[in-house]
């Protein structure tokens, strides 16, 4: 009989060179991904040797992610492997950043257990397009930046200076940028923020407002690091010649009132955010650092 030729395969013995079901085999040869070369008197489907390898590379492409559609097109010559692998790259790129920005919320969700309402407000805030993004800055930017007094150098720096989430994100600067984005929203981070931009902002004609240093140089953090490593007290006489260093003859209570503005307004956790969105190695939280300065100021204008 023509079905047991040794050149000719049923369909079952198709399955047990492959190691595919039958079922697989019928539906990929309905749709004409694997067709039969002949058929038996019985009419039932005959394959050959070339139908094996035909088959090896259906399921090549349908493991590599192709629908069977795309692997008939290929069979067919319609298309080739390259220009669908190329297509399928694409769409693997985009699935996987997507990816990222689910785990990225779930982990975020899982941190802080959200509520149902937040993690929906947390997936929104990660899924906006690089458009929305950019005008949730730029608002943000204008209200607290917009208007203020200073020279056109930094005006123009300052509308330069720019908060992207990149189009392949880590997970950290996915989470970074949920935080941030509901930071910059808050119409109180807003107004505190401004408030701390108005004491802290040079003037054209002007110096540094007082106690700007702090903010602009960091070597004012790291004097404090170094007098806390070496155990200084805020209250101390150490702690009071620190501070005629750093600040001179400024006005200790203008001073005060700087460093208690950027504190409040929560500058230093608005600056670390922003080097997470943009990869970038934040420097050393100097939460306590400041606020062992704020200690060491109050002490000084109430002596």
């Amino acid at each position: 009989m023509d079905d047991e030729r040794p050149e000719v395969l049923t369909i079952g013995r198709l399955a047990d060179r492959t190691g595919l079901t039958v079922r697989t085999l019928r539906f990929w040869s309905d749709e004409g991904a694997v067709p039969p070369v002949a058929r038996s008197a019985s009419g039932y489907r005959l394959y050959d040797a070339e139908s094996v390898a035909r088959v090896e590379l259906v399921r090549t492409l349908r493991e590599l992610g192709l629908g069977l559609d795309e692997v008939c097109r290929v069979l067919s010559g319609r298309t080739t492997v390259a220009e669908v692998a190329h297509a399928h790259v694409a769409a693997l790129d985009a699935q996987i950043r997507s990816l990222k920005v689910s785990r990225a919320v779930l982990s975020t969700v899982a941190t802080r257990d959200s509520t149902a309402e937040e993690t929906a407000l947390m997936n929104r805030l990660a899924r906006l397009s690089a458009a929305e993004r950019k005008q949730v800055i730029d608002e943000f930017k204008e209200e607290v930046f917009g208007g203020l007094d200073v020279e056109p150098g930094l005006r123009d720096r300052v509308r330069a200076y720019r908060i992207e989430l990149p189009d392949d994100p880590t997970p950290d600067q996915v989470d970074a940028w949920i935080e941030l984005a509901e930071l910059v929203g808050d119409p109180g981070f807003r107004a505190r923020l401004r408030t701390w931009m108005e004491l802290n902002t040079p003037v054209p004609g002007q110096g540094p407002p007082p106690g700007a240093s702090i903010w602009w140089a960091r070597q004012t953090v790291q004097r404090v690091a170094e007098a806390r490593r070496r155990g200084a007290a805020p209250e101390g006489p150490e702690a009071a010649d620190m501070l005629s260093e750093l600040f001179g003859d400024a006005d200790r209570v203008a001073v005060l009132r700087s460093l208690e503005a950027g504190i409040e307004a929560g500058a230093e956790r608005y600056r670390r955010l922003v080097a997470r969105v943009r990869g970038q190695r934040a420097s050393p939280d100097a939460t306590e650092e400041l606020t062992w300065l704020r200690r060491a100021l109050r002490a000084a204008t109430q002596a």
